[in-house]
């Protein structure tokens, strides 16, 4: 088997990519505020079925090499990674030396997670 398609591997590369999507799907709107809620959110819903397609399977395989809570803990820390990015290239917005200083115990308290 390729490395890449491991149980340990391949969870986090779809992670990754359900999260693009979701970001999208939760915070993409924010750019087209004159569009209709109705309109944003079917969109929204739209996205986000693409995402549940990815993060289902992560999911799936990921808990033959990680708990439940490892999976979670992932999840949130590459939720975050993925939303400064396109919190900044997207939206435009700056983060702050506090939104740095929560991120950072978010991960120390993923970390905590992982130790055995």
């Amino acid at each position: 088997m390729l490395p890449i398609l491991s149980a340990k591997v391949l969870p986090i590369l779809l992670l990754v990519a359900s999260n693009v999507f979701m970001t999208f799907a939760w915070y993409g709107h924010l750019k087209f505020k004159a569009a209709p809620l109705y309109a944003v959110v079917m969109i929204s819903w739209f996205i986000a079925f693409f995402e549940y397609w990815l993060a289902v399977p992560a999911n799936r395989i990921g808990h033959e090499a990680y708990s439940a809570a490892q999976l979670k803990t992932m999840q949130e820390v590459i939720t975050l990674s993925v939303f400064v990015l396109f919190s900044v290239f997207y939206l435009k917005e700056a983060i702050t030396l506090n939104h740095v200083a929560g991120f950072v115990l978010i991960a120390a308290g993923a970390a905590i997670i992982f130790r055995s």
